[in-house]
């Protein structure tokens, strides 16, 4: 599998007991939703490599415990921390109305209501305390918008578009 076919779920972060368990902080809004998984892909070297599961359950709010197949020690278990997390796009569940993937809205226009079109969104930074989108507009500036209902009136997907309302003032600091 390639990685432009998957998304990051997360990334094992420890040990747990003696039988080569390990626990993985996820990076969702729905936890449950990956219990009972079968499988994974882990980053190894570069390349997506499938995992088998006995059992994935959740340990803590974003906390997975897994128990790999043919992982049964610890010293095969420490192999595996620090590696990268990901599932394939298509069993990601489909979303409607203004809710997105925010893989899904890259290449997407960015239209403001009041200011028309934007330019194009390159990215959504999350590494921030608040995610924001990072749009491109004609000149090359580099205009930055939070991911926020607030903000967001319309996500479009048959136009590949989303129609914001920003306050006065947000868009004209970037131009």
């Amino acid at each position: 599998m390639k990685k432009e076919d998957a998304y990051y779920l997360g990334k094992i972060v420890k040990k747990y007991g003696i039988k080569g368990e390990l626990l993985a902080k996820i990076d969702t809004d729905e936890p449950e939703t990956y219990e009972g998984m079968e499988s994974v892909f882990l980053d190894i070297k570069g390349k997506l490599i499938p995992f088998f599961l006995n059992k994935s359950s959740l340990h803590k709010a974003t906390t997975l415990r897994l128990d790999f197949e043919d992982i049964n020690s610890i010293e095969d278990a420490d192999a595996l921390i620090g590696k990268s997390i990901y599932l394939p796009l298509k069993s990601l569940p489909e979303l409607t109305g203004n809710k997105f993937y925010f893989h899904e809205v890259i290449g997407y226009d960015a239209i403001d209501k009041r200011l028309g079109h934007l330019g194009t969104i390159q990215a959504i930074n999350d590494q921030a305390p608040q995610a924001f989108f990072v749009i491109k507009d004609e000149q090359n500036n580099e205009i930055l918008i939070p991911v926020s209902d607030r903000f967001i009136n319309k996500v479009d997907r048959d136009n590949q578009s989303i129609v914001f309302d920003t306050p006065d003032g947000l868009v004209d600091i970037y131009r």
